[in-house]
């Protein structure tokens, strides 16, 4: 124990140096330390050195940096150079100048790295084209290997044309243009379009200057729309118009042209930049009016296609790029107010004859209506004067109505001849739209097209039986309904009104006779043409004579007219203007004595 005590502790005395020597001195020793360490290369951790390749394996790389020690780097950081060598030069990134177990650590993707981000941004700075592969398809464009660097390329920065196939640029090596770095992200963001935009600059200049209208270049369609074509005319892109790609009508541009598709086209007009282009495809062709058949004419028939409808009528295709127009007035015969819906539908095969044709305005008018008889024509045989006929109400005015007899023939009902006895203030009082209503022909107008109806005339007058009855100076029983202006209304019999005036209410005790009372009253005035009857109770008084139901003066029929008077009114005193039948058969009897 003692001894091992002792050599635990060692000697201090021990001259370890003279233990050393191998027959130089300090001086030579610090010497030949100082010439060994020129030979090694001066290294920092967290740089970018160079260094040579020196063995290879299937796992690694091992690299001299001229250090005491060799960095070893994964071959699989070198997978991008598959023709690696021994001796070749590569960059390293030195991660630590020794680990754990005295072993030198490089990194050549890193170095890779370190160095591309330099030279990414130089190259952002210089606006140098650089070459990249892409390397896959992304959501929006394409991944791009730029030295080492995985770039963004978007997909609208792949070409100048909309690109609708990513794929096919995927495995290629491609010309690129750094357009945005995000130093805080990494990110890089390439361009191709950046380099055939600078190409095509020169060559859209060259187009630009040559620009002259009429001219007809060849152009590519680069992009379609619901309003019109876009076309490349190699570089400069101008718009051919909806209106511009067919002398047809056209729904949509695709029903024209495709995608890429490479055709003629005419400069229309462009503006002063000569940045809008206003291109033509149909003026490339003739005009459809211009080879129109030079024997067409008015009156004339022809058939076509509704292909476009209005509330005001239809155009309807009789050939390409050639349209009529059928106004809603020449689809019928009838004087109603409908729209051109109410007759035809687009699509629809019609006949029509020519109404009016300018080939100068290339206008043209049909109608439908005049391939059908007209119903005015022979209207004297179908519908005689004091003809009966059914027809429908159609609409009011404030003076009559109007009704249809059959499509294309109305005629008017003065609001005078709708009724014998009603005052009808407004014809909406008497019927409503869309009633039948029986009706008598009074008059026709055939040049005016007017036919002139009546509805009262279907039944007898009956102010012709009332003259008989209310002749001058017959004395009825009358009841006074209501007063105005101080005369008063008096209900006669048959539902006949009579007016008093205020000086012959007058009772014969003095008294002025009032509402509700009934009372003689004498007629002392008959117009038939006014309906109006003059009635006075003083008359039946004054005179001083009896009171006879009818007077001499007023019966025409003579005495037997007036007893046939009497007995009419000693049995129907409660009787309504209803009970036509009974007065028609009066008047019958009277005109046969």
């Amino acid at each position: 124990m003692a001894e091992n005590k002792i050599l635990d502790q060692g000697n201090p005395d021990f001259d370890w140096e003279a233990l050393a020597n191998d027959g130089y001195s300090k001086a030579q020793h610090a010497e030949y330390a100082d010439k060994y360490e020129a030979t090694l290369t001066s290294i920092n951790e967290k740089e970018v050195i160079k260094g040579t390749v020196v063995g290879l394996t299937n796992k690694e790389a091992v690299i001299n940096i001229g250090y005491k020690s060799e960095g070893v780097v994964p071959i699989n950081e070198f997978r991008y150079n598959p023709d690696l060598k021994v001796g070749d030069e590569v960059v390293v990134f030195v991660e630590s100048q020794e680990d754990k177990n005295g072993q030198l650590v490089v990194s050549h993707k890193t170095a890779r790295m370190h160095n591309a981000w330099e030279r990414v941004n130089d190259v952002l700075k210089s606006g140098e084209v650089i070459t990249g592969f892409v390397k896959c398809r992304t959501k929006g464009g394409l991944i791009v290997d730029v030295f080492g660097i995985e770039a963004f390329l978007p997909g609208s920065q792949i070409d100048v044309k909309p690109i609708r196939d990513y794929d096919i640029y995927v495995g290629k090596n491609m010309e690129f243009k750094v357009v945005k770095i995000n130093q805080e992200f990494k990110n890089v963001v390439v361009s191709h379009k950046a380099l055939i935009e600078a190409e095509l600059e020169e060559q859209k200049k060259q187009i630009i200057s040559g620009l002259e209208k009429g001219q007809v270049l060849e152009g590519t369609v680069k992009n379609i729309t619901s309003y019109g074509v876009f076309i490349d005319l190699g570089g400069v892109d101008g718009l051919i118009h909806i209106t511009d790609l067919s002398w047809g009508r056209v729904n949509h541009p695709e029903e024209i042209v495709e995608l890429d598709q490479k055709m003629n086209v005419v400069i229309l007009d462009f503006d002063d930049d000569k940045k809008r282009i206003a291109l033509g495809l149909k003026q490339l062709q003739p005009h459809p009016w211009d080879a129109l058949d030079a024997n067409l004419n008015v009156g004339d028939k022809v058939k076509g296609k509704v292909v476009v409808l209005a509330d005001y009528g239809a155009f309807v295709e009789i050939a390409p790029g050639v349209e009529g127009l059928i106004h809603v007035s020449e689809m019928s015969w009838s004087q109603h107010l409908r729209t051109a819906q109410d007759f035809l539908k687009v699509g629809d095969e019609v006949e029509a004859a020519i109404l009016t044709l300018d080939r100068e305005e290339r206008k043209m008018s049909l109608g439908i209506k005049q391939l059908m008889p007209d119903p005015w024509e022979a209207i004297e045989g179908r519908y005689p004067v004091e003809s009966k006929h059914n027809a429908k109400v159609r609409n009011f005015t404030n003076f009559g109505v109007f009704v249809e007899l059959e499509e294309g023939v109305d005629g008017l009902i003065h609001i005078s001849d709708l009724s014998w006895q009603k005052k009808i203030k407004h014809p909406s009082e008497f019927c409503k739209v869309g009633d039948q209503m029986d009706v008598v022909v009074l008059e026709i107008d055939k040049e005016n097209r007017r036919i002139s109806l009546g509805h009262k005339q279907l039944e007898e007058n009956p102010w012709d039986v009332f003259e008989t009855i209310f002749g001058e100076g017959s004395v009825h029983q009358g009841t006074i309904i209501d007063q105005k202006d101080k005369s008063g209304i008096i209900s006669l019999p048959y539902g006949v009104e009579g007016i008093c005036p205020a000086k012959h209410m007058r009772k014969e005790d003095g008294s002025n006779a009032k509402v509700e009372e009934q009372l003689d009253f004498k007629v002392i005035e008959f117009n038939k043409e006014a309906k109006k009857i003059v009635v006075s109770h003083v008359r039946t008084f004054e005179e001083g004579e009896d009171k006879p139901t009818t007077s001499k003066k007023s019966a025409k029929g003579g005495s037997s007219t007036s007893k046939a008077v009497q007995e009419i009114n000693k049995s129907s005193e409660k009787s309504t203007l209803g009970d036509l039948d009974a007065l028609a058969a009066l008047k019958d009897k009277m005109d046969g004595k």
